[in-house]
């Protein structure tokens, strides 16, 4: 089964130059784990902020999340993969490069974001359908 069936394509971002505390209130509006970081001066150029980042980086230390951006905490470069990649190649990959999402990119532009929540909802729809399930 191929990634392009269960990514997400709505993908929420935020500017490298805002405040994590910024990163915060985004993800606590939506409900959301990640955030895919856009750097100022280029269209190519991303990283991602996760809840984790902010908690462990942030939180955790006692440091203000108003007193350090987004840049200075986020993940780069960000994994990018092609829309026809199985889920067990996109979960190898994950698994070796101990991350828990990758975003699926056509070129430059990114289309879409598969998570570890993505890939076990495809394995739960899959063994509904019969399929083999690895």
């Amino acid at each position: 089964m191929k990634i392009d069936e269960f990514m997400t394509t709505r993908i929420a971002s935020i500017d490298a130059d805002l405040s994590a505390y910024d990163a915060i209130e985004k993800m606590v509006d939506r409900r959301i784990r990640s955030l895919l970081v856009k750097f100022k001066g280029t269209d190519s150029d991303h990283g991602v902020i996760t809840a984790r980042d902010i908690v462990f980086k942030v939180l955790a230390k006692g440091i203000d999340p108003t007193d350090i951006k987004v840049s200075s905490i986020a993940a780069k470069p960000i994994v990018c993969v092609n829309r026809d990649v199985t889920l067990a190649e996109a979960s190898a990959l994950m698994e070796k490069s101990h991350i828990a999402r990758v975003f699926v990119c056509e070129g430059e532009k990114i289309v879409g974001v598969v998570s570890l929540l993505d890939i076990m909802t495809a394995s739960l729809i899959m063994r509904a359908r019969g399929e083999h399930v690895s």
